[in-house]
């Protein structure tokens, strides 16, 4: 399960993020204020204003304090090494080929 930080050492499970949108329209003020009568609203601001609405695949909202293109860059870069696979280079190996050491792992 990967993490990212949504502000104030708050942590949001990657693989449940549906959206992230900006609260200043009227729908997503409507959408905030319904999750918080069904009490499916979580308020990670600290008392700060809220900047991004991260939409779980459970329904529930989370309210953060910090830009949601900041939150968008940390999921991207959250998910980039699940993306590459087994294609990242070691780099204790790369270091070594460049400096001409034999890699073979012989003796």
């Amino acid at each position: 399960m990967r993490l990212i930080n949504i502000g104030f050492g708050n942590m949001v499970s990657v693989g449940r993020i549906i959206a992230i949108v900006s609260p200043e329209s009227a729908p997503i003020k409507r959408i905030i204020s319904d999750a918080r009568e069904k009490n499916q609203l979580i308020d990670a601001t600290f008392g700060r204003r809220t900047r991004a609405v991260i939409i779980a695949d459970n329904g529930s909202l989370i309210l953060s304090a910090i830009q949601p293109e900041t939150v968008a860059a940390r999921l991207q870069s959250a998910a980039e090494p699940i993306q590459s696979g087994d294609e990242r280079p070691q780099p204790a190996t790369d270091l070594q080929a460049a400096h001409g050491q034999d890699t073979g792992g012989s003796g």
